[in-house]
C-alpha cells in the first residue's frame, strides 16, 4: 500500500427512526438560525419535511428555507444559498435529501464565509476554504456517499464544466433506510450503481498488481451492492436490501476503500462532462459508460480485470487466459446493468443524437489511467460507441 493519513470527522447515525431519536439533541448544540435545504419538494409529499420541521420547532430554531436544489446542482444555486446564509446570519445548515442537496450545501457552507469566488479560488488560485458554517445532513436517497466527505460535484453552467469542489464536512449524517422507500425505483437503482462505480473506480486504481486490504474491502462492497440490487429486483421494498445499499454507499465514499490507493475516476470525469452538456442522470450515465470504457482498457490491465471477474462476478478462470477471463468480467458487468433495467445507450436516456461529443471529450479531465492513459480522441470514440 502507499503511505496515507486518515482522519474522519463525520458522526453517523444509522437505522430506522434515527432522525426522531437523535436530531433534536444534535440541534440543541447548534446556534439559533438554521438553513433547511432540500430539493424539488418530494420531502413534503413523503412526510419527511413535516417530521424535520417539527423537530426544528421543538428545539426553538429560526428556520430559513433553501429549496429547489436540482439533481445536478449549479454554481448559481450555490451562490443563492450563500446569499441566504449571509443575509440571515445562518448558524447551521441542515441538508435533507440525496447527494445533490448535500453537495450544494457543502459548497454553500464555504462560500458563505468568504467574499472570494470559491470556483476561482480552487481552480485558478489553487487555494481552498478553511472557514465553514457548520452543517449536518439527513440522507433520503443513497448512492453518492456525499454525506461522508467534503467533495461536491457542481455544474458551472456558464463555463460548461461539471467538477469537484471542496467544501465542508458534515458534523453528523443521519441515514434511515426507510426514507428511501419514497424514492422512485429507477433512482434507487441508478444511485446504487453510482456506489458500484465508486468502488470500481477505486479498485482499478494503483497499486493494482498485488493484493491489499483496501482492495479486499472494495471487492466485498461490490459483491454486496450487486447482491442487494438483485434482491431489490425481486423485492423492491426490502428494508434489508436498502439498508445494505445505504451503508455500502457510505463505505464507498468515506475514504476507507481509498487508503493506500491512487484512484482512477476516468469514467466519472467523462460522465461529469456529459452531465455538464446534457444535464443527464449521473448513475445512468455511468451505467452506459463503464462497460464501453472497460472494453477499451481491459487488455492492458488483464490481471486486475481477471481479479474483478473472479472475485466479484464469480467467473471460473479454469482453462482461460487472463485476457479471456478479464473480458468475461466486463461482459458480466454489462449483462448486470441490462438486467437491472439501467440504460445501455445514451439514446435510452433521452440524450439528443446531435450532442457535441467532441466538445465533451475535449473538456474532460484525463486521469493517469488504471492501466492505460487514454487520449481525448479515445474518449471521443468511447462517447460515440455509447450513443
Amino acid at each position: 500500500m502507499n503511505n496515507f493519513i486518515f482522519s474522519y470527522p463525520t458522526k453517523v447515525y444509522f437505522g430506522k427512526g434515527c432522525v426522531r431519536e437523535y436530531l433534536a439533541c444534535l440541534l440543541k448544540k447548534q446556534g439559533p438560525t438554521v438553513l433547511l435545504a432540500y430539493g424539488g419538494g418530494s420531502i413534503k409529499a413523503n412526510g419527511i419535511y413535516n417530521e424535520v420541521s417539527a423537530i426544528l420547532a421543538e428545539t426553538g430554531k429560526t428556520v430559513v428555507e433553501f429549496s429547489g436544489i436540482m439533481p445536478n446542482p449549479t454554481y448559481a444555486k450555490v451562490q443563492e444559498g450563500a446569499r441566504l446564509c449571509r443575509e440571515n446570519r445562518v448558524d447551521f445548515i441542515l441538508a435533507v435529501g440525496g447527494g445533490s442537496v448535500i453537495d450544494c450545501c457543502k459548497v454553500v457552507s464555504a462560500q458563505a464565509m468568504t467574499e472570494e469566488d470559491i470556483w476561482e479560488m480552487e481552480f485558478s488560485k489553487r487555494t481552498y476554504p478553511t472557514s465553514f458554517i457548520p452543517m449536518g445532513c439527513i440522507v433520503t436517497a443513497s448512492g453518492t456517499g456525499s454525506e461522508m466527505n467534503n467533495g461536491a460535484v457542481i455544474t458551472h453552467e456558464e463555463k460548461k464544466l461539471k467538477a469537484g469542489v471542496l467544501g465542508a464536512y458534515n458534523t453528523f449524517a443521519m441515514l434511515d433506510p426507510e426514507y428511501t422507500l419514497s424514492v422512485p425505483f429507477a433512482q434507487v437503482m441508478s444511485g446504487a450503481f453510482d456506489t458500484l462505480s465508486h468502488a470500481m473506480e477505486t479498485y482499478f486504481g494503483k497499486p493494482h498488481d498485488r493484493g491489499n486490504l483496501s482492495d479486499d474491502l472494495s471487492e466485498a462492497v461490490m459483491r454486496s451492492v450487486i447482491a442487494n440490487m438483485r434482491q431489490l429486483l425481486k423485492e423492491p421494498d426490502s428494508y434489508e436490501a436498502r439498508s445494505e445499499l445505504m451503508w455500502a454507499s457510505a463505505m464507498a465514499e468515506n475514504g476507507i476503500l481509498k487508503l493506500g490507493k491512487i484512484t482512477d475516476f476516468q469514467c466519472h470525469q467523462m460522465e461529469h462532462q456529459l452531465g455538464a452538456y446534457t444535464n443527464c442522470n449521473h448513475g445512468q450515465g455511468l451505467a452506459v459508460l463503464h462497460p464501453v470504457l472497460y472494453r477499451h482498457i481491459y487488455r492492458e490491465g488483464a490481471a486486475r480485470f481477471k481479479s474483478f471477474a473472479v472475485k466479484v462476478w464469480g467467473i471460473d478462470p479454469a482453462g482461460k487466459t487472463d485476457e479471456e477471463t478479464a473480458r468475461l468480467g466486463v461482459e458480466a458487468l454489462a449483462e448486470f446493468i441490462q438486467a437491472c433495467g439501467l440504460p445501455t445507450r445514451f439514446s435510452e436516456m433521452g440524450i439528443p443524437a446531435d450532442t457535441d461529443y467532441r466538445a465533451i471529450a475535449d473538456s474532460c479531465n484525463l486521469t493517469a489511467g488504471c492501466c492505460k492513459k487514454l487520449t481525448r480522441e479515445e474518449l471521443y470514440q468511447i462517447f460515440l460507441e455509447c450513443r
